[in-house]
């Protein structure tokens, strides 16, 4: 809402600098005066009109406050400083628009369709804290458009062909000699086996480099779908891919669709977009030299020299990974003139990952890829006018050979709607490997952080990370709620712990190393989920007791609020408090940072947002005794100040992906 009277403000503005000074601005510049009492916007284009008017920026602004006419949301413009136009609003009647704005329901999604592919882990392990990073800001991301009204496709990509597969293949029929019918029968949790034994796979192929033949060889076997081997990568890959989901519905993350490499090899995606490539000369065979026999994109500099020769397909005939993403990105693109055929995966319900055999598609289902066309009526995925990769910037340089085939091949518009949201990876502390158990060389001790590496096994597993953050949450829920029963204490207990770990993910930059450190993660102190949560469930207790009252109960003030909104100078004097007209700003601030960290892709500014929100409600919470005033009139007007910011804070822990408690 603020976002959008600030635009009517500069429309306004430009208007009439338009017909007072014959200039056309195409933009205005805003900023926030730098003290509540000073306004509510300050605009600085006097200065920069001084320089064609041959005044001074206090003279334009004097003169602009004196001729311009004043909008009847506007209580009045006033000059200030050196030369600012500052704004102040009819503060009731803000109040008014911000209460209703707060009350409207989400659009319904229209427009382009945008593509948010993220995740992605290789599905040959358990997930760890890194991957948790990842899920969390594309969720978000996520959110943030279908807040928005964009229509939105949620993809997880499935590598059940790469290296990693094909690592934990060699290690169950080299190093456990194990056939599918064997590994079929490991009960224990396997994702967790797979962690340990690619480690030490990784370990096998250090100890002997010729033992990276058997690796080659189940590459090649998985890519041509060749039995066994092809039938034990996608046992394994599909039995990990399940345990991922149930990890990350853990966190309050869902898919739509998850497109497998699989398909794209064995539907011919990858030879349509390789004749795609060769055609456009967008690739080059090597004769000679150290890439000899593989198919190569080469790299220029803006001078036309060659730096790099980054290899397409390899001399052996099997394509790399950025091979296979290229034909990828043009299919989620509707770019190669071919689809997938699609089977239901999952569902989800109740807060679980179910199988989904014998039951009809919905909402709730979860698709998969598959080679096999159905008779059964399949959903339309894909042809995206938008693509956000979520992949860390580890993977820039592949990001940007990807976008550079769409050029190559002419697709300069999808190339330009690619768009990389890149992030940092999540390391691990030295104290946090001591408390795992890891031995660190001295050499690792001393750095601020280590990095995780699944070859290594080095990682906090994200499931044992999420047990050891429900067991803290359920001590301090135990301590305060022991009233209730065990398995509200759980529900409890979880939704505070899953906040703490959103929240965590969300509030660095993403730009910014994150240094997992267990005593960091777990704090239910100062700037952290469990904080926002618990100014949500204080003010739900507001009106919790409010409900329950027998005299001023809700439909009291709902008719008290009629009276308010018709009669605005009976709470000039409440409102005229700045304390509380900030806490109302900010509210406002809403729609402006969910557009900022849209784009900017920078989640942590909503986290930023949500902590100040919630810091000024517990002032404001402090200072008047809502349920307790005598008048009715500040009563209705402090109940409706204190639904509003619960309002506003329940949409951007919504965003976040964080539930509010019943209790806390």
């Amino acid at each position: 809402m603020f976002l959008d009277r600030t635009k009517d403000v500069e429309s306004h503005l430009r208007r009439f600098i338009q017909q007072h000074f014959d200039l056309n601005l195409e933009f205005l510049a805003v900023e926030s005066p730098p003290r509540i009492e000073f306004g509510d916007l300050a605009f600085p284009f006097p200065f920069e009109l001084a320089k064609i008017l041959r005044q001074s920026p206090r003279q334009i602004a004097d003169q602009i406050v004196k001729n311009v006419e004043i909008p009847s949301y506007v209580e009045c413009f006033v000059a200030a400083g050196g030369g600012y136009v500052n704004v102040f609003f009819k503060r009731v009647q803000f109040f008014e628009e911000l209460y209703r704005y707060l009350h409207t329901s989400l659009p319904e999604p229209t427009g382009e369709k945008i593509i948010v592919e993220h995740t992605n882990i290789n599905p040959n392990k358990s997930a760890h804290i890194g991957h948790l990073r990842n899920a969390a800001l594309g969720d978000t991301l996520v959110r943030l458009l279908k807040f928005r009204g964009r229509r939105v496709e949620v993809q997880n990509y499935i590598d059940n062909t790469g290296v990693q597969v094909a690592d934990v293949v060699v290690g169950f029929q080299h190093l456990r000699q194990l056939t599918l019918q064997q590994v079929q029968t490991i009960s224990e949790p396997f994702d967790y086996y797979c962690w340990d034994l690619y480690a030490k796979v990784s370990d096998w192929y250090q100890e002997d480099k010729s033992h990276l033949q058997h690796r080659a060889q189940a590459l090649e076997a998985i890519e041509n779908d060749e039995a066994p081997v092809s039938q034990l990568a996608d046992y394994i890959s599909t039995r990990i891919v399940l345990a991922h989901l149930k990890t990350m519905l853990r966190l309050n993350v869902r898919y739509q669709v998850l497109p497998r490499e699989s398909e794209i090899l064995h539907l011919k995606f990858w030879e349509e977009a390789f004749q795609l490539l060769k055609k456009n000369a967008a690739i080059a065979y090597q004769q000679d030299g150290p890439n000899k026999g593989c198919w190569v994109m080469q790299l220029e500099k803006e001078d036309g020299e060659v730096v790099e020769e980054k290899i397409i397909v390899r001399s052996n005939g099997t394509v790399t990974y950025v091979g296979k993403d290229i034909a990828y990105q043009l299919w989620k693109f509707g770019l190669l003139g071919k689809s997938f055929h699609y089977r239901p995966f999952c569902r989800y319900q109740d807060g679980q990952v179910l199988p989904h055999s014998g039951v009809i598609p919905d909402n709730s289902t979860v698709w998969s890829t598959t080679t096999e066309p159905s008779s059964d009526e399949t959903p339309d995925f894909g042809q995206g006018s938008f693509v956000y990769n979520v992949i860390d910037v580890r993977q820039s340089y592949l990001q940007k050979v990807v976008v550079e085939g769409l050029k190559r091949l002419g697709f300069m518009e999808p190339a330009n709607r690619s768009i990389h949201f890149s992030y940092e990876m999540v390391a691990l502390s030295p104290a946090c490997c001591e408390e795992l158990g890891i031995d660190l060389s001295e050499e690792d001790r001393g750095k601020p952080y280590v990095e995780v590496s699944g070859r290594k096994g080095l990682g906090v597993k994200a499931d044992d990370l999420i047990d050891k953050l429900i067991e803290k949450s359920l001590e301090e829920v135990n301590s305060r709620q022991a009233d209730l029963n065990a398995k509200q204490r759980e529900t409890i207990a979880t939704q505070i712990a899953i906040g703490a770990l959103r929240y965590f993910l969300l509030k660095y930059t993403r730009n910014a190393v994150i240094s997992f450190d267990f005593s960091e993660a777990l704090s239910f102190e100062g700037e952290t989920g469990p904080y926002l949560q618990y100014s949500v469930v204080r003010a739900n207790n507001i009106f919790r007791k409010l409900d329950d009252a027998s005299e001023w109960n809700t439909s009291v003030w709902e008719a008290e609020l009629q009276k308010l909104w018709k009669q605005p100078e009976s709470v000039q004097s409440l409102i005229a408090d700045d304390e509380v007209w900030s806490l109302l700003l900010q509210t406002s601030r809403l729609d402006e940072t969910i557009e900022q960290a849209t784009r900017t892709l920078e989640m942590s500014s909503l986290a930023k947002y949500a902590f100040t929100l919630a810091q000024l409600f517990n002032l404001f919470y402090h200072k008047h005794h809502i349920l307790s005033e005598k008048d009715p009139t500040s009563k209705c007007f402090y109940l409706t100040v204190a639904d509003s910011t619960r309002l506003g804070l329940l949409k951007i822990l919504d965003l976040l992906g964080i539930q509010v408690p019943e209790k806390m």
